[in-house]
């Protein structure tokens, strides 16, 4: 018959005290380890909410956005220069190549569209093309607005094409017949003011906006009345911006949007 041997293997863990403890150690000794190393690389950074690198407008700064959609504003009545459209409103997609759009300076992207020709480069500005709207998307700019931001541009590309001279502004005669510059007396109206900047949201419901017209997006919000509706509009409300993201506007121009898109969704 063949003996059996078994053998007698030993543990350091003999009470539940020591088990309790050997548990213990297992979680604290890793978070200790953790913190150290953390308090290593920083250095012990401590937070002055005293200083002024953490006041709100500070914080503000430091989170907002890199850069902001704002559309030209036409309230002075004045012709803009190419330069002044294309910095207020093609810059927008041309100063980033957004969309596919070349971007302002850049030859080899602007090459093959030059070699189009001044007359189809700006027929493409005014009715669009592929991805770009008529215009830029900013129905408000004159033909000749458009037309001097496109030569403009592709001067920038090296064209050499001939900027057409903006018109000047209006005058009147003054009692003692001297002439002075007046900027427009026309102001943009709700309608107008909604084609130019709320349309690009508010026709197609991005982001949340109610659609123009959908009475049933609109009808909770017409609730709380037009003076809170005109604040959401002029202050911002979650993800609309303040203005609709068209900082020259006054409020004026926005409550009369506001007004103009509420009349035609009741």
């Amino acid at each position: 018959m063949s003996e059996v041997h078994i053998e007698n293997h030993s543990t350091p863990i003999h009470t539940p005290g020591q088990l309790i403890t050997v548990v213990a150690l297992a979680f604290l000794v890793p978070i200790l380890t953790i913190v150290l190393i953390v308090q290593f690389v920083t250095g012990g950074l401590r937070v002055d909410k005293q200083s002024p690198a953490m006041s709100e407008a500070a914080v503000a700064e430091r989170l907002k956005p890199v850069g902001e959609v704002v559309l030209g504003d036409k309230s002075s009545g004045a012709e803009r220069s190419g330069e002044q459209v294309a910095k207020e409103v093609c810059q927008t997609c041309h100063g980033a190549g957004l969309l596919a759009a070349p971007k302002i300076g850049d030859q080899a992207a602007w090459k093959p569209r030059l070699a189009q020709g001044e007359k189809t480069l700006v027929m493409h500005a005014l009715k669009g093309i592929r991805a770009m709207p008529a215009k830029g998307g900013n129905p408000s700019l004159s033909d000749e607005e458009v037309t001097r931001a496109a030569i403009w541009m592709a001067n920038q590309a090296g064209a050499k094409y001939k900027e057409p001279a903006a018109a000047a502004p209006a005058t009147v005669q003054t009692s003692g017949g001297a002439p002075v510059k007046t900027a427009s007396a026309a102001k943009v109206d709700g309608a107008q003011t909604y084609q130019t900047v709320c349309s690009l949201c508010h026709a197609a419901g991005l982001a949340g906006a109610p659609k123009y017209g959908d009475k049933a997006a609109w009808k909770p919000r017409i609730a709380q009345g037009l003076a809170t509706l005109h604040e959401h509009a002029i202050k911002g409300i979650r993800t609309m911006p303040p203005k609709g993201g068209s900082a020259t506007l006054s409020d004026a121009e926005v409550g009369a949007a506001v007004d103009y898109m509420v009349s035609h969704s009741k």
